[in-house]
């Protein structure tokens, strides 16, 4: 049977090899000109082409890399979210309501949480806090009196008072206890300071979580009470007289929960928990299931810790039945339910963009190869298996230029070919799996050596930008992100690399790309650089990346462009703000260089230089102003 024709390159092509249509979410697809866009709406809004963003932050001055964040976007996120619940709510005849709260860790940045409360403002969306520092920002900025501030962690004197200054103010705030410790201290505490606390349990649940988070949930977790713990917190408050300050109960199986089964499993566990403890006596209302609502990354819609197997709508339906179903079987009433989700609100919103810098390539490709004038018994070998390949041979002639290759490096190592032997040798065994590598192009069975081939065939594309700093969970968790060209897509990548990153380290590259059938594979389709700019983005990097990345080298937080949408723009869309990079200077201060303090050190050794006459003054005092400016600039590449 003959291979069917391969049939002219196209943007439906473009868009199955990299999946934007399967992770995309009707967000993000390509446009016929070969451009990614996004519709921070869906349907209903414009689309942005996301190169016309960079074009118009360039002139205002940024440089790369940079994160573009989109904010109708983000709103749209808050907005499903809510009323995936109310929908799932009314669908079921649910008797209560819902209550979000935004996990404020999942990215603090002002920008960020002032639209999440804004967007969700008409649903009462509410904070989630782990920390004083956090709890401080969020009491200046939630200002809804029927919205939560839920505050998970453990927690210390500072941290109770403060919380307990938002209930004196009449806010909903919410101290979940981790131990029964915190119990005593916010009793005594609110006694000191004449106000009614609110209070919550954290139940810790024999269902355990899935995926690259699993142990945050589950017996073994960090945080909770056991069932004991649950009655001796109990006791305490009735001893207290403040049974009715119990509001809540809640409950966390970890982040990026993949299987809706475990989630099922959970919620019914900590549903049942809550009945029982309304048995008890405590005038509880809320039923808070933690965080856990995953994001598709890779598109798969599967089980693996990049992809989930549920959606948004089944998620909601799933946990409004199963905490229905345990309450109507224990006869008591539906509490309010609360999620904690912040990486599917967030994730999508933001997308890094990097610039290429170069390409180290492994084998430079030729059209017409020439056939070698050295003479060696090992070039003229590699030649003839070279031309000898053909349908029958293809590995064969892999492993005997496999063979050639190592026999060449030996004898080099020994001191017995000279070093045009070895480059000639070389070239050959990149001209053969290329050859080889062609020959199984459209094959139905592709063998391990082969798909080991293609990885080290590949190209390492530099890129100015840090692991460390913008996908720090890819290199500490392996966490997958969908990668692609932002333009060019109307024509053929027809290389395959990898992305270096430029510090210092070796771990510093993205070697692990997102594929709908298989846990990732080891390079991505790029395009040759044809020297002007090539632009990669990264996608759904809004969760975590922006805040968790660390200063290794001393490369500090990206530039920003913050999009939204008007109408009333000729492009559909404007920059509402950008917020500059990470300086040197401030990198620097940040492990205790003063700017004051280096200046005065570098002045210091060019007047000896000028003193040695090893400098002219206005050469010294030139070079002296060059390097103080600099620690004004951008810790990035400047290309």
């Amino acid at each position: 049977m003959e291979k069917p024709e391969k049939t002219a390159w196209d943007i439906e092509q473009a868009k199955e090899l990299y999946g934007i249509t399967r992770w995309g979410l009707r967000y993000f697809d390509i446009s016929g000109k070969g451009e990614v866009t996004v519709s921070p709406l869906k349907e209903e809004g414009g689309a942005i082409a996301i190169v016309d963003v960079i074009n118009e932050a360039l002139d205002q001055g940024l440089h790369f890399p940079m994160l573009i964040r989109f904010q109708d976007l983000l709103r749209n996120r808050v907005e499903r979210i809510n009323r995936a619940f109310h929908e799932a709510m009314a669908e079921a005849d649910y008797k209560n309501t819902y209550r979000g709260v935004y996990p404020v860790k999942v990215n603090q940045l002002r920008e960020v949480v002032e639209e999440i409360l804004d967007a969700g403002r008409p649903y009462h969306h509410g904070l989630e806090v782990g920390s004083k520092s956090e709890l401080h920002a969020a009491l200046a900025f939630h200002e809804d009196p029927e919205s939560l501030i839920i505050c998970n962690g453990y927690k210390d004197h500072h941290f109770i008072k403060t919380a307990l200054i938002g209930r004196k103010l009449g806010k909903k705030i919410i101290l979940v206890a981790e131990k029964v410790e915190e119990i005593v201290q916010i009793v005594a505490t609110a006694k000191k300071m004449k106000v009614e606390p609110y209070i919550g349990l954290r139940v810790r649940l024999v269902s355990g979580g899935k995926g690259k988070w699993e142990k945050s949930g589950g017996e073994d977790a960090k945080f909770g009470l056991n069932t004991r713990d649950l009655l001796e917190a109990s006791r305490l408050l009735m001893e207290a007289e403040l049974p009715h300050a119990l509001k809540l109960v809640h409950f966390h199986v970890g982040s990026q929960i993949p299987d809706i089964q475990t989630i099922k499993k959970a919620v019914r566990e900590g549903a049942m928990f809550y009945a029982k403890l309304q048995k008890l006596g405590h005038e509880l209302g809320y039923l808070d299931v933690g965080g856990g609502l995953g994001v598709d990354y890779d598109g798969s819609r599967t089980t693996f810790h990049s992809s989930i197997n549920y959606s948004l709508n089944e998620y909601a339906r799933d946990i409004i039945y199963n905490v229905m179903d345990v309450c109507d079987s224990q006869g008591v009433a539906h509490p309010v339910v609360v999620t904690e989700s912040g990486r599917a609100l967030v994730a999508h919103h933001s997308v890094l963009v990097v610039e290429t810098f170069g390409n180290v390539k492994k084998a430079v490709l030729e059209e017409k190869p020439k056939k070698p004038v050295l003479k060696h018994k090992l070039v003229d070998e590699a030649w003839y298996s070279y031309k000898h390949i053909n349908p029958d041979n293809p590995l064969e002639a892999l492993h005997d230029a496999q063979q050639y290759k190592t026999e060449a490096q030996t004898r080099f190592e020994l001191g017995l070919i000279d070093l045009d032997v070895k480059a000639e040798v070389e070239r050959l065994f990149w001209l053969i799996s290329e050859k080889v590598l062609q020959a199984y192009q459209d094959a139905e069975y592709i063998p391990d050596e082969i798909i080991e081939l293609q990885s080290k065939f590949s190209d390492q594309y530099l890129c100015n930008f840090s692991v460390f700093q913008s996908l720090l969970d890819h290199w500490g968790f392996g966490q997958l992100f969908p990668i692609m060209p932002l333009h060019r897509l109307h024509e053929e990548p027809k290389r395959r690399g990898t992305l270096a990153d430029i510090t210092c380290d070796s771990d510093g590259v993205v070697s692990k790309f997102i594929n709908l059938y298989e846990e990732g594979v080891d390079t991505l389709p790029l395009h040759d650089l044809n020297g002007k700019p090539y632009y990669l983005g990264v996608f759904l990097t809004g969760a975590y990346q922006d805040i968790m990345g660390d200063i290794h080298n001393l490369f500090g937080r990206v530039n920003e462009a913050h999009v939204f949408l008007d109408e009333d723009e000729d492009s559909g869309y404007y920059i509402e703000e950008t917020i500059e990079g990470t300086t040197m200077e401030k990198v620097l201060a940040l492990v205790q260089y003063s700017e004051h303090d280096l200046a005065r050190k570098m002045k210091r050794q060019f007047d000896q230089a000028i003193k040695e006459d090893r400098l002219r003054p206005n050469e010294g005092m030139r070079l002296l102003s060059e390097y103080t400016k600099g620690l004004k600039r951008y810790t990035y590449l400047d290309l």
